[in-house]
């Protein structure tokens, strides 16, 4: 959630800085804000409430910005409402020092009493001011060090960027729990948490790691640390994305474009990686391991947040089902503040689109000191949660600018089953076993094709069922976690609606005396071995007038006797069910909030990469 841009260099830097914010937008943000330090000395600041088109129209009625240095945020509201008042970039009392940060300053109450008694004079309801008055207190014309003593007092996690009138052409930035990237270009150095808005600028970047600093000007750059100011060689890397990566390939949302793109999201993720005629599979991010280690595992934990933690529940019965290992799934923001029983021979699995999910990152860190295994499974190169880890393996997925987690659901399911097979085949698994699942895995893409062909049938669907206020979504086993997610797809994207994930077995303790005639059921009743369970419990709805929306396997005829309307899904291994039966629940989401006019690729209230607790 939120997002910054920075600019040094040899053109304008607010046309940068507006470009970076509107491919930052997809974080999810509420207002935002640009602060250029001019050529003539000058300092020009604008803050407006809202989208980011609202602040390039007010940007046009302001004072021209010369300048080739600046800095820009879109803030998502955590201390305060949305006001003009706490948009950043925020400044100190002389409006020499301007800052933009990403994350939560624990305790700013205290510094804030500290500084006020001092005589500094606070105008927002943010954390992020404290910054620049501290900074200020310690400021006497050298603004890295300056910094350097702020952060010294600072607890909290954060990623931020500062300018100064009184110490110009350069940005300071530094990091501590949200990320924080650093794009070198020609003549001219960037500044982003997030790559993406870096493409189309340059494919070199620093990321930077907790406790680093930066000093940015517009022909060098130098790291440091924020424990003892000493410097830091780092290598830069390449990104590897593309512009039209980004774009909406002809679809009217973002949403839309990466629910299609499933198919060939999943054969991304196992591209290389399967050795058919062995049933094995090869992981390339694993391999780095004492393979002894693997073996020697006799428990995993998957943490995770969201969408990711339903694919880590769909990862557990494959892993105990398959490769006969104990798995636990966790939600990151639970798990950290437990005291788990950990050993060496316990693998952490964290699991994450974006890899700077903080809950889930400060779990897995809590995990490490206890010596267990860390592992990771995530879409984004370089993220903290990639650096994070001992080893894991990457989605492969591309980005996924909706908010709304679709398609990188669909690679951490395939990339869970691959690590299955890996796992399971160095155990008890047969080969022939291992050469089934990997059969139906390559088969996946044209299956995932012919339940997006339903497309119209779905939209018809959403159409019909948009007048109720409330949907159970229900399933079992491998489907279970299916359910949940439905329902929390139509939560975010069609919010007029609630609606409840159970497994099926659930319903009767409790949800069933909902049920009436207004308020339908989502079935997801694939043919498997659950399935007589699954009719027994539509048999319980429709004695109850409730209307039924079933799921179903290709030629169940029979289920049209129970259900008022079936989609129907290809034959697959029980296993890979989810990611055949996700896809009309995606779309009936993204077409419902479609009916009721909603942005369905910017839910309110959402963000993106939830990078504070």
């Amino acid at each position: 959630m939120c997002g910054i841009a920075g600019y040094v260099g040899k053109n304008k830097a607010n046309e940068f800085l507006l470009n970076a914010l509107k491919k930052l937008e997809y974080r999810g943000y509420d207002s935002a804000g640009m602060t250029v330090l001019n050529e003539d000395g000058s300092l020009s600041c604008v803050r407006s409430v809202g989208k980011i088109n609202e602040l390039e129209e007010k940007m046009k009625k302001e004072k021209e910005m010369t300048g080739f240095v600046g800095i820009a945020h879109t803030r998502w509201a955590t201390h305060g409402c949305p006001s003009e008042k706490n948009t950043h970039p925020h400044h100190d009392c002389k409006k020499n020092i301007f800052i933009v940060h990403n994350g939560i300053i624990e305790n700013y109450k205290s510094l804030k009493k500290s500084l006020e008694k001092s005589g500094h004079q606070m105008e927002s309801e943010t954390d992020t001011e404290i910054l620049a008055h501290l900074i200020e207190s310690h400021f006497d014309g050298n603004l890295q060090q300056a910094v350097f003593d702020c952060l010294r007092h600072v607890d909290g996690a954060y990623a931020i960027a500062v300018v100064s009138k009184s110490d110009p052409g350069k940005i300071i930035v530094a990091k501590k729990g949200s990320p924080l990237v650093i794009g070198i270009g020609d003549g001219e150095y960037f500044v982003a948490s997030d790559a993406s808005a870096l493409v189309g600028y340059t494919d070199r970047v620093i990321y930077l790691d907790d406790n680093e600093m930066g000093v940015i000007e517009k022909d060098k750059y130098k790291i440091s640390s924020t424990t003892n100011n000493n410097q830091i060689h780092k290598e830069h890397c390449k990104i590897d994305l593309d512009v039209s990566e980004i774009q909406k390939g002809g679809h009217d949302y973002f949403l839309l474009k990466e629910i299609f793109e499933g198919p060939e999201v999943v054969q991304n993720s196992i591209r290389g990686r399967i050795i058919s005629e062995k049933g094995l599979v090869k992981l390339g991010g694993l391999e780095v391991l004492d393979q002894k280690r693997l073996r020697d595992i006799n428990r995993i934990i998957i943490i995770a947040c969201g969408t990711a933690n339903y694919a880590g529940m769909i990862g557990e019965y494959m892993l105990e089902e398959y490769a006969g290992i104990p798995v636990e799934v966790e939600i990151g923001s639970e798990f950290r503040y437990r005291k788990p029983v950990i050993d060496s021979k316990t693998a952490i699995l964290a699991i994450s689109q974006s890899g700077e999910t903080a809950d889930t990152i400060a779990s897995l860190q809590e995990a490490k000191r206890k010596g267990a295994l860390s592992l990771g499974i995530v879409n984004t190169v370089g993220s903290t949660i990639a650096r994070e880890t001992e080893a894991g393996i990457y989605n492969h997925a591309g980005p996924e600018i909706s908010v709304a987690s679709t398609k990188a659901l669909m690679s951490q399911i395939v990339v869970l089953a691959l690590l299955t097979v890996y796992l399971g085949r160095t155990r008890e698994m047969s080969m022939i076993t291992g050469k089934r699942i990997t059969d139906e895995l390559k088969k996946l893409p044209k299956l995932m094709e012919q339940v997006l062909d339903t497309k119209e049938d779905i939209k018809k669907l959403a159409k019909k069922y948009s007048k109720y206020n409330n949907f159970l979504y229900l399933g079992r086993k491998y489907n279970y976690p299916v359910a949940n997610e439905g329902a929390l797809k139509l939560k975010e994207v069609a919010y007029k609606i609630h609606a409840e994930g159970y497994a099926g077995g659930e319903m009767k303790h409790g949800p069933i005396a909902m049920i009436d005639e207004d308020f339908p059921c989502f079935f997801i009743a694939s043919t498997d071995s659950v399935y007589d369970k699954m009719w027994s419990n539509m048999e319980e709805v429709k004695a109850r007038k409730g209307k039924i929306i079933a799921v179903a396997t290709e030629g169940n005829e029979d289920i049209k006797e129970i259900a008022d309307d079936v989609i129907y899904i290809p034959k697959t291994l029980e296993m890979l069910t989810p990611i055949l039966t996700a896809i009309p629940l995606h779309l009936f989401a993204a077409y419902m909030g479609i009916e009721f006019g909603f942005d369905i690729d910017k839910p309110r209230n959402l963000a993106k990469s939830v990078t504070v607790e």
